[in-house]
């Protein structure tokens, strides 16, 4: 089973107007939508549209944190959600005119005994099973967390994927995740240069690999990707044509295209191509990538 943790789930409203924001006067929008989100959940959501179960854990709040379940859940994805006391679930406000303004919540406070609970459902994970990390973490968690997570499932045959910035990457390293996915500015953040060719974000990537990573894929916005696999094998892929219309979730849709491909295929190459395909299908599309357009941009890879 492959299992998704987001400690920090909104609900995306997403406002659009045919002008510029007018700060300090009344704004009409031309239409409005609204998206049940988190990096995690963003990840199972185009799992399923790939045809792999998996199930959405995390943290929800109030009123706000049962639309998300719901939500999730009438996308035809199993939730495991711990529910908290106290606080609202975040609804992020997307505001998206000649430029794009954003406001994200805070979100509630996670209390230690939910956490613990969070640590009581992760330890029944058994070998073969998928976690997949991936985002920031609220400032009611402690700073190392995703580190806790790991070392408690350490040695269990289960396989981690994590796409986190900094610290909260570089500390996991050592419990050799299959996949870790920072861009090219990460990258750099990482090993403390800014990378500008593909040999120099190869070579890079290779530091993580030395620190402990298995497979690391970067992605480039539109200059495409690359994949260092484990054997140390480089791969580099494209972007397909299209116009972008959304960059919320093309990052979460390219981890969930990676692990797709792979566990279907057992190939990197076709995990690459899957991964690209899905990121950029979310990039084309106002909301999370369908399955017909990831395939139709993966043949055209």
């Amino acid at each position: 089973m492959i299992y998704t943790v987001t400690f920090n789930p909104a609900i995306d409203y997403v406002v659009r107007m045919d002008g510029d924001l007018l700060p300090g006067m009344t704004n009409r929008s031309s239409s409005e939508e609204y998206y049940f989100g988190g990096k995690g959940i963003n990840v199972s959501m185009v799992l399923s549209e790939l045809g792999l179960k998996s199930t959405a854990l995390g943290f929800i709040a109030g009123f706000t944190g049962n639309a998300i379940n719901d939500g999730v859940k009438a996308a035809g994805i199993e939730t495991d959600f711990i529910e908290l006391k106290e606080g609202l679930s975040r609804i992020n406000v997307k505001l998206k005119g000649t430029e794009e303004t954003e406001i994200n919540a805070q979100g509630p406070k996670i209390d230690e005994d939910s956490q613990i609970a969070l640590y009581n459902k992760l330890s029944k994970l058994v070998e073969g099973d998928v976690l997949i990390l991936a985002g920031s973490i609220p400032n009611s968690l402690p700073d190392d967390v995703y580190e806790k997570i790991l070392s408690m499932l350490a040695g269990k045959g289960i396989e981690f994927v994590v796409d986190a910035t900094k610290d909260l990457l570089t500390n996991v390293l050592k419990y050799h995740p299959f996949l870790i996915k920072p861009n090219n500015f990460e990258l750099g953040e990482i090993v403390g240069k800014i990378l500008t060719t593909d040999d120099e974000i190869y070579e890079g990537a290779k530091k993580l690999q030395e620190m402990g990573a298995r497979n690391v894929l970067i992605s480039m916005a539109g200059n495409g990707a690359m994949l260092v696999d484990e054997s140390g094998k480089r791969y580099r892929i494209g972007v397909p044509k299209g116009k972008v219309r959304n960059s919320v979730g093309a990052g979460d849709s390219m981890v969930a295209g990676f692990v797709a491909g792979y566990m279907k295929s057992n190939d990197y190459e076709t995990a690459l191509k899957m991964g690209t395909a899905a990121g950029s299908a979310t990039a084309f599309s106002d909301g999370l990538a369908k399955a017909a357009d990831i395939e139709e941009l993966y043949k055209g890879l």
